[in-house]
């Protein structure tokens, strides 16, 4: 485990000990991250630092045992049953953990990694037919629109889906696809998925099953707590409400933090969204502003892209009259952690802001 393939490759611990930068770094600025990750992999001390995305609240550094994150590699390649030189792609920034266990995966397994700059469309400038990659919604959705990059998606063997909901649309476009695809759910505590969800062929399920070794409950509030000890030091008491089955397998409804309470009415984001999803082009997200009534009220923030008056004669006909918009607010981009969630944070500073400046274009 002291040395990587990438490209056909291999590049030993020693490659990444000098003190100057080599020609591996110079060849993108994304082989530079990469470069300056497996460097601090390869180095004498046993921890290092990741960084949360900051969806939910202010990002914050968590130190981190390299011997974690290879059990919790170990994990995800026993599961998939990745072999050395498997080609895997990396098209996630190496600074957030999904990146970071990527690459661990290759080293821990001895796979051939791929990088590709983690941008919106992965797939535009790889043919390469890989085993096993890990994407955003969002870039799955891209190569989607492409017959090419969707071509190439499906034939990905094992394709795993994390960093933000999949909606029902998309599942229903990759229901079809010939190869395994899974929706994951984990988080930069437990260092990267401590769970998988089927979501195309005959084992399709609209439930999680925790990877073996991950313990599940529930608290009062009926937030998630997992206990995963090969991955994480502390049980993880979270913020996500979920359903739990007796069997151990569970769905997440939505974020206690995303929750409003609107009139005595308590609303999950995240629901509202999803019935939306199907009728607006772009991106848009809902959030809340203080109201002196209702307590809160729902916002939608739309990018120019969707018709405003559309979009709220819809949301008026498709969502109940409880969660339906007091406001839908046009803005020029909504706002994003590093790693392409949605910034809740600033989305509802973006909407009280414009609340209070009367901006309003519904």
């Amino acid at each position: 485990m002291n040395k990587i393939r990438i490209e056909g490759n291999v590049y030993t611990q020693e490659y990444f000990e000098s003190e100057e930068e080599n020609g591996f770094a110079a060849r993108s600025s994304f082989h530079r991250q990469l470069y300056v990750f497996l460097k601090e992999w390869f180095s004498a001390p046993s921890t290092l630092r990741v960084r949360t995305s900051g969806s939910t609240g202010a990002p914050k550094e968590l130190t981190v045992r390299k011997e974690q994150m290879r059990q919790s590699a170990k994990m995800t390649c026993d599961f998939f049953g990745l072999k050395k030189n498997d080609k895997a792609l990396l098209c996630l920034p190496s600074e957030y953990i999904a990146g970071k266990m990527m690459v661990v995966r290759a080293i821990y397994a001895g796979l051939d990694l791929y990088p590709v700059a983690p941008d919106g469309h992965p797939l535009a400038r790889t043919d390469k037919p890989f085993d096993f990659a890990a994407l955003v919604p969002l870039q799955v959705y891209n190569s989607l629109q492409s017959a090419a990059e969707k071509r190439r998606l499906s034939r990905i063997k094992s394709l795993i889906i994390g960093g933000g909901a999949i909606d029902d649309a998309l599942e229903k476009a990759l229901e079809d696809f010939p190869n395994a695809v899974y929706s994951t759910y984990g988080m930069t505590e437990t260092l990267s998925h401590i769970a998988l969800r089927r979501i195309n062929g005959t084992d399709a399920d609209r439930y999680y099953t925790p990877l073996p070794g991950v313990g599940l409950a529930l608290s009062e509030e009926q937030t998630l707590i997992i206990d995963a000890p090969l991955v994480a030091d502390e049980i993880q008491i979270t913020n996500d409400i979920a359903e739990l089955r007796p069997d151990g397998r569970f769905r997440i409804i939505g974020r206690k933090d995303n929750v409003i309470n609107s009139g005595g009415i308590k609303i999950q984001l995240e629901e509202v969204e999803r019935v939306l999803r199907p009728y607006i082009t772009g991106t848009f997200a809902v959030t809340c502003i203080p109201h002196p009534k209702l307590g809160e009220a729902v916002v939608l923030l739309l990018e120019p892209s969707a018709d405003a008056v559309r979009v709220g004669e819809t949301a008026a006909k498709v969502l109940p009259h409880y969660w339906k918009p007091l406001h839908v607010y046009t803005v020029a981009a909504i706002p994003q952690t590093g790693n392409g969630k949605t910034d809740r944070a600033a989305a509802k500073l973006l909407a009280e802001k414009i609340s209070k400046e009367g901006m309003v274009f519904n």
